[in-house]
């Protein structure tokens, strides 16, 4: 008994210490230029000093403004997607926990009681006989010992699959961050459209009031009324309009936080917003390499990798084991008295001979790893893309917002002027309600550029993998 018990921890050490037959994991070349793109549109990156690496920089550091800090907190605490991440990581756990316990054999404990009953003429005492028989057993049934390695594969792929889920909530976190940084954003410009139109609007009543005075007293004409009058509804339109947006960039924002949102914590306008810190990509890049979204494709890429050594271990023989140790009687009062022991060893083999559905379950396994191949070039391909973008708005948006601040000033001082001359007599009101339109329009986009700039920051440090 002893000896076969020596020799059944021999099978198991060996099987323990068993290889796979799963390829060698080779990591596919970038598929995109080592450097970041050059050209004229991202003259201010060559420039950039170079600063800490992203993944090195929290959000709670990127991130200036204090309100904004605690709507991420609270996100990260409440929204139900980052929830569904997080228990999609424990499920994947939870499997390769399972895959992993099965190198392992499972031991059984089995207690059984049987009567049966002999009628008489198949009795031998020509009599009807009732046997018993009562058993406890501890074993070990059907354990597959894994000599080519097909459990090991699994278990490898079950590892990666739960490595690439966990990498799949990092980049959910980061999405999440990103999502609500920028919907505040866009709260707080909205906040300062609807704040100019309701200043163009108190400009365009005081114009329409004073212009209605010299209607009455004939010395301006009903054409000129009208005019002031529909630029004061069209204020009101804008009005309606932007109140509407912040309305629902508010509902947005309650939604990535998962709860009801403080009205402390709202932004004025986009001058009450401190701005995050300003970020460098670096020289190479190789940065690329570890965003999760990245590393989640590759853990998905070295899964397929493992799972061909199952499918290889297929075509080879499939060994299991049944063992039992107990004790049987026929009574239950004897069943644990000496000489009633029984054992069992039942070691299994099966060769397969011919079964096509091994080799095509081996062409799937082969042609998934080329999916995942392309799957994870493709990630890096749309990270260089998503991070050249946001090199190329940063490179030329700062010119913009300076053009359009002088564009600003000169319109402010074209419709000063217009007024000026309209009061005089010297021209008509159309040439007012021009200037106003004008002025109120280049207002409205050196909002848009401010808010594009703010947005873009965010952007270049979610695509460089910011956000944990």
């Amino acid at each position: 008994m002893k000896r076969n018990l020596f020799f059944l921890l021999g099978i198991i050490v060996f099987a323990l210490s068993g290889c796979t037959l799963a390829p060698e994991y080779t990591k596919p070349a970038s598929p995109v230029p080592a450097q970041w793109p050059t050209g004229a549109a991202y003259s201010e990156t060559k420039i950039a000093a170079p600063a800490p690496a992203v993944k090195d920089i929290p959000w709670r550091n990127f991130f200036t403004d204090e309100r904004l800090q605690k709507i991420i907190e609270t996100a990260l605490h409440n929204n139900r997607d980052l929830r569904v991440s997080a228990l999609n990581v424990e499920r994947a756990r939870a499997l390769y926990g399972i895959a992993r316990a099965e190198l392992l054999p499972a031991v059984s404990a089995v207690g059984s009681v049987s009567k049966t009953l002999v009628p008489a003429d198949l009795s031998t005492t020509g009599s009807a006989v009732t046997t018993s028989q009562y058993s406890v057993n501890l074993g070990i049934l059907s354990w597959e010992i894994d000599f080519f390695g097909r459990i090991r594969s699994l278990k490898d792929q079950a590892l990666e699959q739960y490595l690439a889920t966990e990498d799949a909530r990092r980049s959910a976190q980061i999405s999440l961050v990103s999502s609500v940084a920028q919907a505040y954003l866009s709260l707080a410009a909205d906040r300062d459209t609807l704040k100019l139109a309701a200043s163009t609007l108190e400009t365009q009543e005081t114009s329409y009031k004073l212009i209605r005075r010299r209607y009455e007293a004939g010395i301006a004409s009903e054409l000129d009324l009208r005019q002031a009058q529909s630029q004061v509804e069209a204020a009101k339109v804008d009005i309606a309009r932007y109140t509407q947006l912040t309305a629902q960039d508010e509902n947005a924002l309650s939604l990535l936080m998962g709860s009801s949102l403080p009205p402390e914590l709202l932004p004025s306008d986009l001058n009450s917003v401190s701005p995050p810190k300003d970020i460098s990509a670096g020289l190479s890049s190789e940065v690329l390499l570890r965003r999760p979204d990245i590393l989640a494709a590759e853990h998905q890429l070295k899964a397929a990798n493992a799972n061909i050594g199952a499918a290889r271990a297929a075509f080879f023989p499939n060994i299991s084991l049944t063992t039992t140790v107990g004790t049987t009687s026929a009574e239950l009062s004897g069943l644990f008295t000496a000489g009633q022991g029984t054992w069992s060893f039942a070691p299994q083999i099966i060769m397969p001979i011919f079964d096509a559905r091994t080799w095509s379950a081996y062409d799937v396994t082969k042609v998934e790893k080329e999916v995942s191949v392309a799957q994870y070039e493709k990630a890096i391909q749309t990270a260089f893309r998503e991070v050249s973008d946001a090199l190329a708005v940063r490179g030329t948006l700062n010119q913009q917002i300076a053009a359009q601040q002088s564009l600003v000033e000169a319109v402010a001082q074209t419709y000063r002027l217009s007024d000026a001359r309209y009061t005089k007599g010297i021209d008509s009101y159309l040439g007012v309600l021009d200037a106003q339109r004008s002025f109120y329009g280049v207002q409205q986009g050196l909002i848009v550029l401010r808010l594009a700039s703010l947005v873009n920051q965010v952007t270049l440090y979610m695509a460089l993998g910011g956000g944990e």
